[in-house]
C-alpha cells in the first residue's frame, strides 16, 4: 500500500509532463467462461453495461465455418487458443481441454507483443495453469522461451487454501483470488497487455444450466468485472495510459438445458464482447465478429506490427480502426478460382494472391510459402473470378489471400 501511495503521488506530481505525451497504450481481456448471450442480456449486469456504454456491445461466434475445413469445437481450451492466436482449429491445433500438441508456430499475442517490442510486460491471472504452460507455452523452445511479467495461476493445485468440493465452490473462491491479485496488481503494476480468466460461470452452467445458480455466478462475475474495470479506470486517471478493456465469454451453451457445450448449434456457437474501445468499426456492430478477431483488434489498439508471413495466417479481422473486407469465400469451377467477400466500402481495390503449400504449420521447417499474384479487383464489386494459371490448375491445396487497403483475409481450398 505504501508503494502505491508514492506512485499515486509521484504521478499527480508529474501530471503536467504526462499532459504533454501521448498516453502509453495497454490491453485486457477477460474471459468469463461459458455464458450464453441470451443470459448475459437478461441477467442484471450492470458493471458490463457500464464497460459497453463507453464502448460497445455486440454478440459475436465462435467455432469456426460450420461444416467447413475450418470448424472448431465449443469447447473452452479450444476457444481460449483460437482468440489468444485468432486462428481457427485447423491451424493452432487445439480440439479438446487436453492441450495434447498444439501448433505453436502460430503465435498469441503475447508473443507478438515481446517480439515487436521486447521491453512490454505481459501478465495472465487465473486459475487454470494449463493456460499459462500449455496454451501460451510459457519457456518451452517452441515459443522461443517466452516468459510472462507477471503470472497470479494455478490455485487449482493448492488443495490446502481451495479444498476441492463435488459442487466446485472452490473454484468460486479462486476466481474471488484471481480478481483481488489482478486488481492490486494491475493498480501497481499493469502490465501492458494481461489476460484474466475466471471460470465459475462454467461450472455453475455445468451444474445448475441456465437456472438460478447460473444467474447468481454471472451475477458474481459482473461484481468482479467491475473491480477490474475500476482498476484500469484508476489507471487511466493517474497514470496517463491508454486502455483497451475487453471483456468475452468463450462459447454458449445447448438449448435443451444449458448444461453442456462443445457442438455447433447456434446457441453454442453465440458469444458477446463487451468492451470500453470507442473506434468500433463496420466488423463490430454491422458484420458479425469472431472470437479470433481479438488478436487482431488488440494489436492494433497497441501498435504492434505483424509481419505479413504472419498476418497472412491470421482468421480474424480487427473491430476497432479502418477495415475494407470481411467474410473471404473462395472455391474453385472448372479451372477458375471464385472469390468474395464483404466490402466495407466502395472504393479501393482487393488483391488477390494464391500459395499452394503450407510449410507455415510445420514446425522446424524453414522453408516459406510461396505465393503468386493473380489480380486485383473493385473492393465494391464483393467478387470476382480468375483463371488459373496452368501451374496451379491440378493444386490439391489453396491458400488464398485477399488483401484490401485496411486489413488482409485468407481462406483455404481443398480439394
Amino acid at each position: 500500500m505504501k508503494n502505491l501511495c508514492l506512485l499515486i503521488v509521484f504521478s499527480v506530481l508529474c501530471s503536467n509532463l504526462f499532459a504533454q505525451t501521448n498516453p502509453v497504450k495497454k490491453a485486457i481481456v477477460i474471459i468469463v467462461d461459458g455464458i450464453p448471450a441470451d443470459m448475459i442480456e437478461r441477467v442484471n449486469t450492470p458493471n458490463i453495461d457500464a464497460v459497453s456504454k463507453v464502448g460497445g456491445y455486440t454478440r459475436a461466434t465462435m467455432g469456426g465455418e460450420k461444416g467447413g475445413y475450418s470448424q472448431t469445437p465449443t469447447i473452452s481450451a479450444v476457444c481460449y487458443t483460437s482468440m489468444i492466436t485468432g486462428t481457427w482449429g485447423n491451424k493452432h491445433n487445439v480440439w479438446n481441454n487436453d492441450l495434447e500438441d498444439p501448433n505453436y508456430n502460430y503465435w498469441t499475442m503475447f508473443r507478438f507483443l515481446k517480439n515487436h517490442q521486447p521491453d512490454k510486460k505481459i501478465g495472465i491471472y487465473s486459475t487454470w495453469l494449463d493456460n499459462r504452460t500449455k496454451l501460451v507455452g510459457e519457456g518451452l523452445p517452441q515459443t522461443n522461451n517466452l516468459k510472462f511479467d507477471v503470472h497470479f495461476d494455478g490455485y487449482e493445485i493448492d488443495t490446502v487454501r481451495f479444498p476441492h468440493d463435488k459442487m466446485t465452490t472452490y473454484i468460486s473462491k479462486i476466481d474471488e483470488e484471481v480478481v483481488k491479485e489482478a486488481t492490486g496488481n494491475l493498480r501497481e503494476f499493469a502490465p501492458d497487455f494481461s489476460w484474466v480468466y475466471l471460470q465459475y460461470t462454467d461450472n455453475t452452467g455445468h451444474i445448475y444450466g441456465d437456472g438460478e445458480g447460473m444467474i447468481d455466478a454471472i451475477e458474481k462475475a459482473d461484481r468482479q468485472v467491475g473491480e477490474l474495470f475500476s482498476a484500469i479506470k484508476f489507471r487511466e486517471q493517474y497514470f496517463n495510459e491508454d486502455w483497451m478493456f475487453v471483456v468475452i465469454t468463450d462459447h454458449g451453451r445447448d438449448v435443451a438445458t444449458g448444461k453442456n457445450h462443445g457442438g455447433q448449434t447456434d446457441r453454442e456457437r453465440t458469444i458477446w464482447i463487451s468492451t470500453n474501445k470507442k473506434d468500433l468499426n463496420q466488423q463490430f456492430y454491422a458484420h458479425t465478429p469472431e472470437i479470433v478477431d481479438i488478436l487482431p483488434s488488440i494489436a492494433r489498439h497497441l501498435d504492434v506490427k505483424i509481419e505479413k508471413e504472419q498476418l497472412y495466417e491470421l482468421d480474424g479481422v480487427p473491430f476497432v480502426g479502418e477495415v475494407s473486407i470481411a467474410h473471404p469465400k473462395a472455391k474453385i469451377e472448372e479451372d477458375k478460382l471464385q472469390v468474395s467477400w464483404t466490402s466495407f466500402a466502395n472504393d479501393g481495390k482487393v488483391k488477390i494472391s494464391v500459395s499452394p503449400t503450407n510449410h507455415f504449420n510445420k514446425s522446424g521447417v524453414k522453408k516459406k510459402d510461396e505465393y503468386v499474384y493473380l489480380t486485383e479487383f473493385n473492393q465494391a464489386d464483393g467478387k470476382g473470378e480468375i483463371t488459373l494459371p496452368k501451374e496451379l490448375k491440378n493444386s490439391k491445396f489453396l491458400k488464398v489471400i485477399l488483401e484490401g487497403q485496411h486489413n488482409v483475409l485468407n481462406r483455404w481450398i481443398i480439394r
